[in-house]
């Protein structure tokens, strides 16, 4: 009997699930089928350069497994890079889950992940701006490496917010 397929965790959502090649109709193209399995596997070990052990890991499977799946992967990769067939990026046993201490970016601080709204869910303001009393509306710049909210106002004593 054969033992069923685990499932592999994935920690990047492609933003792109379709590659073809420049010039040609994609009516006139077959398909190279990579699943997202596979795609975790090449971005883990041929983009993040992570070892196969700790890449194996991270998905939760064993390292021979990794292996086999980042195997097929690059033979699919190889077989529509030389006979110019189209690249999809579907389907594959894969639960996605949000990394220990990273957001849910394609790594490497490129902004092209998705997410990015901070721990808290709110939008950064940046550097400058000013720190607004809400109660007595006194006002102070901003300084860097000291959040508004750490401060209160010398008017009135009240915790201060970013404005």
């Amino acid at each position: 009997m054969v033992r069923p397929i685990r499932c592999r965790r994935i920690f990047s959502n492609p933003r792109i699930t379709y590659f073809k090649p420049a010039g040609v109709l994609l009516r006139n193209m077959e398909n190279s089928i990579l699943t997202r399995d596979e795609l975790e596997s090449i971005r883990l070990i041929d983009f993040e350069k992570v070892g196969q052990n700790k890449a194996g890991k991270e998905m939760k499977i064993s390292q021979p497994t990794l292996s086999r799946i980042l195997k097929s992967a690059r033979e699919k990769l190889a077989d529509a890079v030389v006979n110019g067939k189209a690249i999809k990026i579907k389907g594959g046993d894969f639960e996605m889950v949000q990394p220990r201490g990273r957001s849910l970016g394609s790594g490497r601080g490129q902004g092209l992940g998705v997410g990015g709204r901070g721990r808290m869910g709110g939008v950064s303001a940046g550097p400058g701006g000013e720190c607004i009393c809400p109660s007595c509306g006194y006002r102070e710049p901003q300084v860097r490496g000291s959040p508004c909210m750490n401060k209160k106002c010398p008017k009135c004593g009240k915790k201060m917010t970013r404005g």
